[in-house]
This record gives structure tokens, sequence and C-alpha cells, in this order.
């Protein structure tokens, strides 16, 4: 399921950095593109980073009605993110929002990728490939936030992703 994982994250972060190299975060002194996984971290910030993507995983679980070995699997990925404008009175949050909205939906086309082996460098493929439906948008809501050293009111956002993939047998 690891490399599952790896795999999509990988596929979203590189198309983040060439559709919009600008959005980045720098997290553990190290800058990167902005889409972040929090089982991945050493140290996460107590406030999740605006105009950030987060990815958190469900459980994974065998597809129904689908016959074979190894069985088809299935996860969640919610991928949450929001923002508090781009300016002082933060009149653009909608906008800026949209534009995060727009960006997740670029990155999540073409909807599959080769699963590949990240724990080795350079990654090896692992011969089959994931696939994905959504993102499946929630509503807007709006929540209190640390803006830099004050509290705004922050826009924000989740949406849900279904990842397929196959198991590796005997690794």
């Amino acid at each position: 399921m690891q490399f599952a994982k790896d795999s999509f994250y990988m596929a979203l972060r590189d198309r983040l950095a060439a559709l919009n190299p600008n959005r980045t975060v720098t997290l553990s002194g190290a800058t990167r593109p902005a889409v972040i996984v929090a089982e991945n971290e050493l140290v996460i910030p107590i406030e999740p980073l605006p105009d950030a993507f987060y990815l958190e995983w469900g459980a994974a679980k065998a597809v129904a009605h689908h016959c074979g070995y190894p069985p088809l699997m299935e996860m969640a990925c919610t991928i949450s993110h929001h923002t508090f404008g781009t300016c002082d009175s933060a009149i653009d949050r909608g906008r800026t929002l949209a534009a995060l909205d727009s960006e997740l939906l670029s990155i999540c086309q073409v909807a599959h990728t080769a699963k590949r082996d990240y724990t080795t460098s350079p990654s090896v493929d692992l011969g089959t490939s994931i696939f994905w439906l959504g993102p499946f948008f929630g509503d807007i809501s709006g929540s209190e936030g640390r803006n830099g050293g004050s509290m705004d009111v922050r826009l924000e956002r989740k949406a849900t992703v279904r990842v397929f993939f196959f198991p590796e047998v005997g690794l």
C-alpha cells in the first residue's frame, strides 16, 4: 500500500511543480512543491500551511465484486487546502480558493501513474500502475486560523480522491 501512496504523492508533487512552480512550502528547512503528506513529515506545523495541499489516507480495502489475485484495492485520499487570500483585506479569498481547486483538478489529470518503489534512488518501476477517480469536492467552509502573527478567517475545502491499485505480493 505504501508504494501506491508514495506514487500518488510523487505524481501530484511533480505535476504541481510543472503547473505552478511558485506554489511551494518550506518544511524542515527545505523548499518544495506545496503537496504535504503529514504522516511522512518529521515535524508538521501545528497550524496547517495556507495555499498548500495536505494528503491524508484512509484505510485500504478490497474492491467489492472484483475477482482475481491479487485483489484490486482501494484507498480514499482526502486532500485539504485553505487560503487567507493574497491581500490584507482578504477580499480575494474566494478567487484564491478557486485557483487552488483548479490546480488540484489539473494535477489529478491524467488519472493514473506508474507504481514505483521510492525507498531506493533511483526509484524502481514495480510494473503496475495506480489509477484514481475524482477529486470529489466538499463544501467550502471557514474557520479561524493563524495567518502570520494574527488570527484571520480562512476559506477551506476538502476533496476526496479514490485511488485504486494492486498490492505487491512477496515484497
